[in-house]
Formats: structure tokens, C-alpha cells, sequence
């Protein structure tokens, strides 16, 4: 079993995701493409939460930089290494379950919009049945197709978060799996040569 290689697979898959979900987090932010919903806060509440960007983003971000790292690292100090990844990959879990669950409330709450002529949050206590009903949908009648937007951002950053989790956990497992048995079968050779530049 080679934990090394299993670390850098991992590591390089949680790159897209982590630049996915910053930007759908950085997309919500502008519903519409218009920038004044920002500034003039009308803005759903579970897009200021950040979950994309910082839970999915940076919290996931350093784990998959370290866990690229120590799968790079060829020789000493392994093992420690596999070790501390299961800390790191922990992190990461614990930022796309964020992410997750932000991302899952502001699906099943809804959009922020004008209802009316009065800004609110008409699908609060709908118990996400408008997902299924396209026809009330229209109630919101600014920022224009504000449902369909959030919803699509959401639910994408719901999946990658999902991902997210499920890479770390992984990561969690390989690396225990290497902090125990070595990073590889070649990590015998990678150490004697470690020991041979100490030598000279």
C-alpha cells in the first residue's frame, strides 16, 4: 500500500474544489450580477456566513497544501508527517461539514428577495416544497430569478463540500495507514538513503 501516492492524489483532487467553492461563495454575493444587493445588504443571510469561502475555501485549502507537501516528502520524518495529515485532513473536515451545513440551510431557507415590495424571506418556513414547485418562485420578483441562483450556487457548493469531506476523511484513514506501516514499499530504501546523507 502506497499512502504516499494516495496523500498526492488527494491533495491535487482538493485544489478544484477548494477554487470552487470560493467562488461560488464570491458569486452569491452578487445575486443578478449586480453589485447594490450587496451594498445595500439584501443579501441571504447563509451567503454572509461565508461557508464557501472560508470552510470550504481556506479551512480546506491548508490541509490539501500540507498533504501535497507530505506527499512529496520522500524520506525522514514520514511518518510524523502521515501523522500530523490525519490533524490537517481533520481541519478540512470540519470546513466542508461547515460549508455543508451552510450551504444546505441557505437551500432549505431560500433566497432573500422582494416579496411584494417588502424584502423577506418568503420561502423561510416552506420546508424546502418550493424546490419542487417552480411556480412559486415567482413571488420573488427581485433580484431577478434570485431562486434559481441561489439554489444552483448552493447546491453546488452542498456537492463540493460533500467531496470535500469524503477526501479528507480518506486522507484521515491513508494517513494512519502510513504514520503506522510507512508512506510506501520504497520508503525502506527512501530511509537508507536518509541515512547514508547523514552518514557523509
Amino acid at each position: 500500500m502506497c499512502s504516499g501516492k494516495c496523500s498526492r492524489c488527494i491533495g491535487t483532487s482538493l485544489y478544484p474544489l477548494v477554487l470552487i467553492s470560493i467562488i461560488c461563495n464570491i458569486v452569491l454575493f452578487f445575486p443578478g450580477g449586480d453589485v447594490k444587493y450587496a451594498k445595500d445588504g439584501h443579501i441571504t443571510q447563509e451567503v454572509r456566513y461565508m461557508g464557501g469561502l472560508i470552510g470550504g475555501g481556506f479551512m480546506v485549502l491548508i490541509p490539501a497544501i500540507y498533504i501535497n507537501l507530505t506527499a512529496e516528502n520522500g524520506c525522514c520524518g514520514i511518518r510524523f508527517g502521515m501523522f500530523l495529515s490525519i490533524l490537517f485532513a481533520a481541519t478540512g473536515v470540519a470546513g466542508g461539514l461547515y460549508s455543508f451545513i451552510v450551504a444546505g440551510l441557505g437551500v432549505n431557507y431560500g433566497p432573500l428577495c422582494k416579496d411584494g415590495g417588502i424584502w423577506m424571506t418568503p420561502f423561510k418556513n416552506s420546508n424546502s416544497t418550493y424546490l419542487t414547485d417552480s411556480k412559486l418562485w415567482g413571488v420573488c420578483t427581485e433580484p431577478k430569478n434570485v431562486v434559481q441562483f441561489n439554489i444552483g450556487l448552493f447546491l453546488t457548493l452542498m456537492a463540493t463540500s460533500g467531496l470535500q469531506v469524503l477526501l479528507c476523511a480518506i486522507q484521515m484513514i491513508n494517513g494512519l495507514f502510513g504514520c503506522l506501516f510507512g508512506a510506501c514499499k520504497k520508503e525502506q530504501s527512501e530511509e537508507n538513503k536518509c541515512g547514508q546523507i547523514f552518514i557523509k
